[in-house]
C-alpha cells in the first residue's frame, strides 16, 4: 500500500499540539494536510517566490562557501532525496557523523548573532527529520549572512545587505541539535496519523464525486503504539 510522505519542513506543522487532548492532530496539523491532499488532488501547488525566498535560492552556494570558510571543512551541496515510511528529506550537506542546513538571513537585521536567537522550532523539527532518514547523531542550522543581490535589496537600506567587509567569523551563527528517539516515536505516531487524515480527506472528496482514490494509507501499527506508550510512561 502506498502512503503519502510528508517533507520534513512540514514536520513543525504536524508536531503542535491539539487544544483539544482527546485529539491527535492540531487545528493547523489539519490546515497543512487539507493543503498537501488539495495539491494531490488537483495536480497543482502554490510556489512561495519572494525575496527572501529568492536570496535563499540564489546564494545558497555562496552560504555553503562561507561556512567552509569559517569552519575550515569542504562541504558540498547534497543532492540526494530519502525517504522512509513517514517522511521525505533532502537537506543541504550531509557529513559522516552530522548534517546541516543552510538558511541564508535576509539582512544584518534578521541575522541571529547568538545560538539563542537562532532557536527555531520549524527548523528544529526539520532537522530531526532530516537525522532519523540519514541516520545521523547531531544536526546543525547554520545562518550565513552575504551580500544579498542588488535586484532584491530594493528600498532597504544597502548597509543592511553588503556585508562581505565584515569578518567571516561575525557572519556565521551555529545551532546544534542531537538526536532524540522520544521525539522520534512522536514524529511517526504524528505522521501515521496525519496519513489517516489526509486519507480521510481523499475519501470524502474523491469518493463524493466517484473518483478513483489516489493513495491508500495504513493505520499506526501495534509496534509504534506500544513504543510510544512506553516512552510516554
Amino acid at each position: 500500500m502506498n502512503r503519502v510522505l510528508l517533507r520534513c519542513h512540514m514536520l513543525s506543522d504536524i508536531m503542535t499540539e491539539p487544544k483539544d487532548k482527546k485529539e491527535t492532530l492540531s487545528v493547523g496539523a489539519k490546515t497543512a494536510i487539507k493543503k498537501l491532499a488539495k495539491e494531490t488532488i488537483y495536480g497543482a501547488s502554490v510556489r512561495v517566490d519572494n525575496k527572501y525566498t529568492r536570496k535563499g535560492l540564489e546564494c545558497e552556494q555562496t552560504s555553503i562557501d562561507l561556512l567552509n570558510d569559517v569552519v575550515g571543512m569542504a562541504f558540498a551541496k547534497n543532492t540526494m532525496r530519502l525517504n522512509n515510511d513517514w517522511i521525505t528529506g533532502e537537506p543541504d550537506i550531509v557529513a559522516d557523523n552530522f548534517g546541516v542546513d543552510i538558511k541564508t538571513s535576509w539582512s544584518i537585521d534578521t541575522f541571529p548573532m547568538l545560538p539563542e536567537d537562532g532557536q527555531e522550532k520549524a527548523y528544529e523539527w526539520q532537522c530531526r527529520g532530516y537525522m532519523m532518514l540519514f541516520d545521523k547523531p547531531s544536526w546543525t542550522v547554520a545562518y550565513c549572512l552575504v551580500d544579498t543581490p542588488e535586484n532584491l535589496i530594493g528600498y532597504d537600506d544597502p548597509k543592511l545587505h553588503q556585508v562581505s567587509h565584515i569578518d567571516p567569523r561575525m557572519r556565521v551563527t551555529l545551532v546544534n541539535y542531537e538526536r532524540d528517539e522520544t521525539l522520534e516515536l512522536n514524529i511517526k505516531a504524528k505522521c501515521e496519523a496525519a496519513q489517516l487524515y489526509y486519507q480521510h480527506l481523499l475519501d470524502v472528496v474523491l469518493n463524493k464525486r466517484g473518483v478513483k482514490q489516489v493513495f491508500v494509507s495504513a493505520p499506526p501499527t501495534e509496534n509504534l503504539r506500544a513504543k510510544l506508550a512506553f516512552a510516554n510512561s
